[in-house]
């Protein structure tokens, strides 16, 4: 049975770990490449603009070979697509990129140009790339996106034969920053909020408040979300964000499902209030919710049945006393 345990944990921390390197395509991550005493970051995440067709836009970005590093980082960067692969599918991974297959939305990338496309960083330093945006006169309006990604090469091992190193350098690890970029023009903002449930009855202490949003437009937005508990006889609040709400990037044409939790204490009743936004529409629900664990809730139907158990004897007994005299 250990034996068992062991494995499977095993199997759940590898299945986590490649997990997160693919999500290192959409978050900014301190990645460490194991036996090359390197450590390359990428930062901003994400940069959100407003372009006008003919104007010109510089920006930057900062490739760190940050404080665990002990050798030389040797880069390459360049420009490509941007996508998500949920698009309208419901509750799909929504995280989930593609910066390979370009569409109507990826155009831009074609009019970004780099300050450099590789360099070498020494360890605790970084590096900085612009990058400058010619945007045509007859750009279309409405959304468009990009990402610059940078890879960490690795020299070919010199142990190797010729014909198998003939490469000169291997990709090890790959970041991205996603440029998200709003054209001028003709824009449309159009979006609903198609789900707003918060759970009535719960079995643990964990709440957990979902919401769907879809982006009917040509532009990205955000979607604001906040979530609010308190007790049922009290106005003191046990989770709250509402000065600090949390924020999704809706891109046009997708649909997103979010989730916001709360830890309650393992027994009580509580009062909950999830607002969503989108485009200005908002979605308020309120709800009471009640925290009951099985092992309560089977107390409470043995006490029900025993309850019922006894007065039915006792209907019975009195009846058979009536029926007597």
């Amino acid at each position: 049975m250990k034996k068992s345990f062991k494995i499977k944990s095993l199997v759940i921390a590898v299945f986590a770990f490649l997990g997160i390197g693919w999500l290192g395509l959409n978050t900014i991550s301190d990645t460490f490449a194991e036996g090359t005493g390197t450590s390359i970051f990428v930062s901003p995440m994400t940069q959100k603009i407003i372009l006008t067709p003919g104007d010109t836009y510089t920006g930057a970005i900062v490739v760190s070979n940050g404080n665990s590093a002990t050798a030389d980082l040797e880069y390459t960067a360049k420009v490509s697509s941007y996508n998500t692969k949920s698009g309208m599918n419901g509750k799909g991974d929504y995280g989930a990129v593609d910066v390979e297959n370009a569409t109507e939305r990826n155009i831009m990338k074609d009019w970004i140009t780099l300050s450099k496309d590789s360099g070498t960083i020494k360890p605790n330093n970084n590096e900085s790339i612009t990058f400058t945006i010619k945007v045509p006169k007859d750009a279309p309006a409405g959304a468009q996106y990009a990402s610059i990604l940078v890879s960490e090469n690795d020299k070919a091992d010199s142990s190797k034969s010729a014909s198998s190193t003939s490469a000169g350098i291997t990709n090890k690890f790959q970041l991205a920053s996603v440029i998200y970029a709003n054209i001028a023009g003709e824009t449309v903002e159009k979006g609903a909020i198609t789900e707003n449930n918060i759970p009535t009855i719960l079995t643990t202490n964990k709440l957990e408040a979902t919401s769907m949003v879809r982006n009917d437009g040509n532009i990205y937005t955000d979607a604001k979300y906040t979530l609010q508990v308190w007790p049922m006889f009290s106005n003191e609040e046990l989770c709250t964000n509402e000065e600090n709400a949390e924020n999704n990037i809706i891109l046009p044409n997708t649909e997103r499902y979010h989730v916001q939790s709360c830890e309650l204490p393992a027994v009580g009743i509580f009062k909950a209030k999830q607002i969503v936004t989108i485009f200005g529409e908002e979605s308020i629900l309120e709800k009471t919710v009640l925290v009951c664990p099985i092992w309560l809730m089977v107390i409470f139907i043995l006490i029900i049945v025993g309850i019922v158990i006894t007065i039915v004897i006792l209907i019975k007994k009195h009846k058979k006393g009536v029926d007597t005299d």
